[in-house]
């Protein structure tokens, strides 16, 4: 009987040493062709049988590997303080117990260095179902694994301002919402927009402004708390994620230190840079139950702060929305105004200061909508230029203040107001040239008004737009003079025919405000020393008149001399009068 056993534990033995060299010749071959290694223990969980790539993964020669325990040749120092990470005790655990596994991720450390492993590996058994080790294959995947938590990264991250970006940000919004649904709380969403970026963009170019953003980014970050996640939307827009937002006065707090932090002066690249920042602020789930919609109000808010002139926050308000779907709609109107002859010129006279004769009239152009009636200017310009209709109703109006100039007699000009996209569009040049040609009007009889805010969209290539504009004979004028940006050096370099006063200075100064009497002689005095005129707006009363003739203004615009009128009755001024001896009286108009 013990003859027997021992014959057949002689038979198993062979027959798992003849197992066991048919699977290391199937192993040497794995080895010699794959990108992976093999790995080996014994019943005690210590490597054996050292394959030559797996002694290069370990980062020592196969002698100093044999026989170690596993754990230990990949614990590196953790093995020591015993303090392993998850992935280790759950390597550990399943050796104990005997388990296969397959692409476990294991942070190990070779050589001090931290690495990345995924391990497969089942038991060796033999016919009896004695266990007789682990036999597996592993491989280093670390640089996978940076790869994609790159890209990861990249995938939730700004990569200009390393802020969390849009994607992270509305991810935030949608637990912070959950959280305030669940606990009866509140929760914040914060748009910010920067005022005056683009300006800076368009002078400086773009690698200023990315420094800028990168500076905007580091201020935004500074002013964060547990409470809030800053973020990048995008442009120049930014947006925070307030987790609880149930304390109004936390919100407007916040609200003022990033509108004061952000307008403090940025030096960049030896520029000294001024901007500032716009909010709006919406609450949830109050002002949107979904991540969508509390974007949207937020956005409407901003458009508020936008609307009083920027540096301001506004908190949402169910009107927002209402207001926002009246633009909508009347954005539909006003594409159909142009086809369905909605749209007319008022032209308001300018005279001479000294001799009260007419000069010239401002096209001026005006809305009736079937829908919304009379609309102001105000309202529409904007929306034109937000739903870029502003070129093709410029065109329009260049066409017919032309046509109609040319009944009037030819020492009268007509004034056009063209704004900095219509300065921007490639075929402006062209397309006045051609109005020009259709009217018959010469070129000197017609003015081109622009703001100065035109000189902040150098980039567009506006500012070569108007030297091509003079040098074919047109003039050219500078309206609202002194109420925006300082546009001194461009004065010097484009030759403006006029610099229009803004209205605000000549009320000021009939009231004797120093500023504003300060301000009129010194735009007097500088038009005089380079050659061009003056044209003061707003007058209204005799008294202003007299003072904008003691103060030396060449020509005056305003209701004292005629309001706004439809053409027929700018015609007629000079089928009554010789345009000579003309003074339009405020008992004309």
């Amino acid at each position: 009987m013990i003859g027997r056993s021992f014959i057949d534990r002689r038979v198993a033995e062979a027959s798992l040493a003849e197992k066991d060299e048919v699977v290391s010749l199937l192993l040497k071959e794995f080895e010699d062709t794959g990108a992976d290694w093999l790995w080996q223990t014994d019943t005690s969980r210590r490597i054996t049988h050292v394959s030559p790539r797996f002694a290069h993964a370990i980062g020592q020669n196969s002698e100093q590997i044999e026989g170690k325990p596993f754990l230990q040749l990949v614990a590196g120092e953790s093995w020591e303080s015993g303090r392993f990470p998850a992935a280790l005790h759950e390597l550990a655990d399943k050796l104990k117990r005997r388990d296969s596994f397959s692409n476990m991720l294991v942070p190990v450390q070779i050589n001090g260095k931290n690495r990345w492993w995924e391990l497969s590996a089942s038991p060796k058994l033999d016919d009896n179902g004695l266990f007789h080790g682990f036999r597996g294959v592993g491989s280093d995947i670390t640089e996978q694994r940076e790869s994609a938590e790159k890209i990861s990264h990249m995938a939730r991250f700004d990569s200009l301002t390393r802020l969390p970006n849009r994607l992270q940000l509305t991810d935030a919004a949608s637990k912070a919402l959950q959280t305030a649904e669940k606990w009866s709380g509140r929760c914040g969403f914060m748009m910010i927009d920067l005022d005056r970026f683009k300006a800076v963009n368009d002078t400086l170019g773009h690698h200023v402004g990315d420094h800028l953003l990168a500076r905007v980014s580091d201020r935004l970050r500074s002013i964060m708390t547990d409470n809030e996640l800053c973020g990048r939307l995008g442009g120049d827009e930014f947006a925070i994620v307030v987790k609880e937002a149930s304390d109004t006065q936390y919100m407007e707090l916040l609200a003022k230190k990033i509108i004061d932090t952000l307008s403090r002066p940025y030096e960049v690249d030896q520029h000294t840079l001024y901007i500032g920042a716009s909010i709006g602020t919406a609450i949830g789930p109050r002002d949107g139950r979904t991540v969508e919609m509390l974007m949207r109000s937020a956005d409407l808010a901003l458009y508020g702060s936008k609307d009083q002139g920027g540096g301001a926050s506004t908190c949402y308000e169910p009107k927002f929305h209402v207001q926002a779907e009246e633009r909508r709609v009347m954005e539909i109107a006003l594409r159909k105004a142009l086809e369905n002859d909605e749209l007319l010129l008022n032209y308001q006279p300018v005279v001479s200061a000294e001799s009260g004769v007419v000069v010239g009239f401002e096209a001026l152009l005006r809305w009736t909508s079937p829908e919304f009636g009379v609309v102001s200017p105000a309202k529409f310009v904007p929306l034109a230029e937000e739903a870029r209709l502003i070129v093709p109703i410029g065109e329009w109006v260049m066409r017919t203040a032309c046509k109609e100039a040319m009944k009037w007699p030819s020492t009268v000009k007509v004034a056009v107001n063209v704004s900095a996209d219509q300065l921007a569009e490639v075929n402006f040049l062209s397309m006045v040239v051609s109005a020009l040609e259709e009217s018959g009007l010469p070129p000197s009889r017609l003015e081109i008004e622009v703001t100065e805010s035109i000189f902040m969209r150098e980039g567009t290539g506006a500012a070569e737009m108007l030297d091509q504009i003079i040098g074919l004979g047109i003039n050219l004028s500078l309206d609202d003079f002194g109420t925006g940006y300082s546009s001194l050096g461009y004065l010097r370099k484009t030759r403006f025919t006029t610099i229009k006063v803004d209205r605000s200075f000549v009320q000021g100064a009939a009231k004797n405000a120093p500023e504003s009497l300060a301000i009129i002689r010194a735009v007097v005095a500088m038009a005089d020393a380079l050659g061009m005129s003056t044209t003061a707006e707003g007058a209204e009363t005799a008294e202003e008149v007299q003072m904008i003739k003691r103060l030396g203004c060449s020509k005056i615009q305003g209701y004292y001399f005629g309001r706004p009128m439809v053409a027929e009755d700018a015609r007629n001024l000079f089928s009554t009068f010789d345009v000579q001896q003309l003074e339009y009286s405020r008992k004309s108009a």
